[in-house]
């Protein structure tokens, strides 16, 4: 794993998720496939093996970039911008 200068920017503590699963697949009543929490707005989308990719839209429309595994188990952080998996 690597460090990126974005982390450190990130808000202490970690924001609380919006909602426990990604709102825009219900909305268009697709399934969402591993969801992904953003690490600057709590905002939880599904990851780039859903049809709709909200995790990803929601960087680019937002430009948050490090977001953070929401499934159980894991904590494994990427960095949008870097294309990396950070610390």
């Amino acid at each position: 794993m690597n460090e990126c200068p974005h982390v450190p920017a990130l808000p202490r503590p970690e924001p609380e998720p919006r909602s426990d699963t990604c709102p825009e697949c219900l909305a268009v009543g697709s399934h969402p496939v591993q969801l992904r929490k953003c690490l600057v707005c709590g905002h939880v989308g599904c990851c780039d093996s859903s049809p709709y990719q909200h995790s990803t839209r929601h960087f680019e429309e937002t430009g948050h970039p490090v977001m953070r595994s929401f499934e159980e188990g894991e904590d494994w952080r990427w960095c949008f911008v870097d294309q990396l998996i950070v610390l």
